[in-house]
């Protein structure tokens, strides 16, 4: 009786009986229920103290969700009484997003934007959090109709206040280009979902807005973007700009590396929260049934493979471990993006872009601006697989010295200069003990060992190969991740 009376309160969120009652819906309803008669015209011109404000303040974030035919009038309130340029109240719509979004009703994430549209007129405190979160909530591989309608009304409320968040917040429209350029490489590939034609024509004329008339903006987002864009290269609204960045933008976006908080725009603060504690807690060994339930949980399904994209490039520049769990016996990062890696071989599109979200930091390395751990995975990766699995090494190697060729010819001084900086850093920094394991192990073949001297001896900083015997991982340590990869290369 108690479950069915709280699922019958709950205006807010879908509620199963067996789930624990969440505690910030149930601070939110409780306060809306204790402070109702205050809520409604004349309100009271007292100044409440800093207890009082928190319970209004969630009341009217509980009436804003749950009374659409009342959510100005709960606005205006909110408007009266404000004292702290509405941190509070954005961060209670902030936890909202990251707690209960899933399991919000239909009603209420319909005025979840809305009221998201009146703290960006107001420009309140922490509307960045709150922007990049439902951004977050934007699925990749995902063509439900809730998916396509929260990416048409977040597209559509950017360019409705666009003057706005030019004006007070431009750094804000860079997560958003960011995030649009990416998506829209997902919906472009996708044919006959006549739901997205509408969404794509938004994603497109606001993703062109920004090129046209803020490229200096557009340009801060760094070396991603060529990588982005890049995918979008046979799109014909995009065939100029692409030609522009790569004529007249590329070497010196190149130098720009990158910040971290892009990578997770991409990544659902659920799929941030299991791989942080996969690569956090998660000892070698028991590993396995936490990577088959984030199979399960995320990558299941049509198109979900594209994700894989988004995650390796997230740990590889979004999740760098402490040297406390470096030397333990925690699942290192090269092996997870090892699994990620077999979950995709089946598509060679897919297996070549997580290959380049993977290595695309080698491309342009400078020891002095760009951080080793996002290079490290892919180094570890092709070093713990020579033993036992040197087809993998052997695959990633030819993979690298490919684009070294191929990815910009123009520019292949710069990223020949990268890569080599790569392996020169991870040996001279103790990542591996010396770059002969590639250039005179028997398991790895002569053309490939040939192909990579090349490189070294055409930079003019070469590289210089110390003969010291390279320690290898255990053959009980291959094996237990090779049992892994098996296990878990569930097609999706």
């Amino acid at each position: 009786m108690e479950n069915e009376n709280r699922i019958a309160a709950s205006r807010l969120i879908r509620v199963s009986p067996h789930e624990v009652e969440n505690q910030l819906e149930l601070s939110l309803r409780q306060a809306y229920e204790s402070l109702d008669p205050k809520l409604r015209p004349p309100f009271s011109l007292e100044i409440p103290d800093p207890q009082e404000y928190l319970e209004l303040n969630k009341a009217i974030a509980f009436g804003v969700l749950c009374e659409p035919d009342s959510c100005k009038t709960h606005i205006k309130h909110l408007h009266a009484l404000v004292t702290d340029g509405y941190a509070l109240f954005t961060s209670l719509l902030v936890g909202i997003v990251v707690e209960l979004y899933v399991n919000l009703v239909d009603s209420a994430k319909i005025q979840l934007v809305w009221v998201t549209k009146e703290m960006v007129d107001v420009s309140s405190v922490g509307i960045e959090d709150l922007i990049s979160l439902l951004l977050r909530r934007i699925g990749t591989g995902d063509y439900s109709d809730q998916n396509v309608w929260l990416c048409s009304e977040l597209v559509g409320l950017f360019l409705e206040k666009w003057d706005c968040l030019l004006d007070d917040l431009p750094l804000v429209l860079t997560s958003v280009l960011y995030c649009f350029l990416r998506l829209l490489a997902d919906h472009c590939r996708v044919l006959g979902v006549v739901k997205l034609d509408y969404v794509k024509r938004l994603e497109i004329r606001f993703c062109v807005k920004m090129f046209r008339e803020q490229l200096d903006l557009c340009l801060k987002i760094g070396r991603d973007l060529v990588r982005l864009l890049q995918d979008l290269s046979h799109v014909s609204e995009f065939r100029e700009i692409w030609n522009d960045l790569v004529s007249n933008h590329c070497s010196d976006i190149y130098k720009l590396r990158t910040s971290s908080r892009y990578f997770v725009l991409r990544i659902t603060p659920e799929m941030e929260t299991k791989l942080r504690f996969l690569l956090g807690n998660v000892k070698l060994g028991s590993h396995k049934r936490h990577q088959i339930w984030f199979l399960k949980k995320f990558l299941l399904g049509p198109e979900k493979e594209m994700l894989l994209i988004d995650i390796v490039r997230f740990i590889c520049c979004g999740i760098h471990p402490t040297n406390e769990i470096i030397r333990s016996e925690i699942m290192p990062r090269w092996a997870v993006i090892g699994w990620l890696l077999e979950l995709c071989r089946q598509n060679q599109y897919i297996e070549r872009s997580v290959k380049l979200a993977l290595f695309y930091d080698w491309l342009f390395f400078n020891e002095s601006i760009d951080n080793i751990m996002n290079v490290e995975p892919a180094a570890l990766l092709m070093v713990w697989s020579i033993p036992q699995y040197p087809h993998i090494t052997h695959s990633l190697l030819e993979f690298l010295l490919h684009i070294v060729e191929t990815y910009d010819i123009a520019r292949r001084d710069i990223i020949v200069r990268g890569v080599t900086s790569v392996f020169r850093e991870i040996e001279r920094k103790g990542v591996i003990r010396s770059l002969d394991i590639f250039l005179a192990n028997p398991a790895l073949a002569p053309d490939l060992k040939k192909k990579l001297a090349n490189l070294f001896s055409c930079h003019q900083e070469k590289v210089t190969v110390n003969l010291h015997q390279l320690s290898v991982p255990s053959k009980q340590t291959c094996l237990s991740l090779d049992s892994n990869l098996k296990e878990c290369s569930t097609k999706i």
